[in-house]
């Protein structure tokens, strides 16, 4: 089945739904919606669920799924704060204020996007691309290409393009099976390689590929990644949702230790 725009958005709603613990149409309303934070074996894997709190905008109301004691608090903010003004400062602050009670505060902030099926095309490169399948990665799990494959979980890697120049790899986009309908584009390119087009070369490629299983590409950034956000929009993609997820201070505390703070 040749993916339509209007499905690859229905699906990617679905796919929010089951992360979120509510309905499809729950994003398209014209109130927030506030929902109770489930486990759900169908949730993107790397989703550490239930939430203790999440806000997700399609550009239009937010939900937000939350653990129960956290409801009263989303209710007073998304009704204090309109769907645009809850995911920026200065009224964030509000909220991080009044989670401290809690322990928690907000954590991850991103945007996504879906691929514009109607412009999307394959871009030149001047480099030598190559299709690589699942095995080919073994050798590959190294700092320089994190973005484009997850060490922690290699299982879903399931397919990439890579940039060849003299035989050597300078740029990889890889694609992870993050849900059964859903696969999150990743890249990377080698300092010496940039701002070459190489970027949106393989993401265009990968994107194609992905399409042509019958599955929708994803791309994530953060919101101050303005080189990402450009690489998707070049590559045929468009915003599509946006998500701020609070988690526990002791859980944000480990992400801002160093390496070497980490070892101890």
């Amino acid at each position: 089945m040749t993916l339509t725009n209007a499905r690859v958005w229905q699906i990617a709603r679905e796919q929010s739904a089951i992360d979120s613990g509510c309905r499809a149409e729950d994003f398209c309303g014209d109130a927030p919606c506030i929902v109770q934070s489930r486990a759900d074996a169908r949730a993107r894997r790397y989703l550490q669920l239930p939430f203790l709190c999440d806000f997700t905008s399609y550009g239009g109301n937010v939900v937000a799924s939350v653990a129960p004691e956290l409801r009263s608090l989303a209710a007073e903010y998304l009704a204090r704060y309109d769907s645009v003004h809850c995911f920026e400062t200065p009224n964030l602050h509000w909220l991080m204020r009044r989670l401290q009670p809690y322990n928690a505060n907000v954590c991850f902030m991103a945007e996504y996007y879906l691929p514009d099926v109607d412009r999307w095309r394959q871009l030149p490169c001047r480099y030598e691309t190559r299709v690589l399948a699942q095995a080919e990665f073994r050798e590959l799990y190294l700092p320089q290409w994190s973005n484009a494959l997850c060490a922690d979980r290699p299982q879903l890697d399931m397919l990439g393009v890579g940039a060849y120049d003299g035989g050597r790899l300078i740029g990889l986009a890889g694609a992870s099976a993050d849900c059964d309908a859903m696969w999150q584009i990743g890249v990377d390119v080698l300092p010496g390689w940039r701002r070459q087009g190489v970027a949106s070369a393989l993401t265009s490629r990968l994107a194609g590929e992905i399409l042509a299983r019958g599955k929708v590409p994803f791309y994530c950034r953060a919101w101050s990644n303005v080189a990402s956000g450009r690489n998707a929009i070049r590559s045929g993609f468009l915003p599509a949702w946006v998500q701020l997820t609070v988690r526990p201070e002791a859980v944000i505390d480990r992400f801002n230790r160093r390496p070497a703070e980490q070892e101890e």
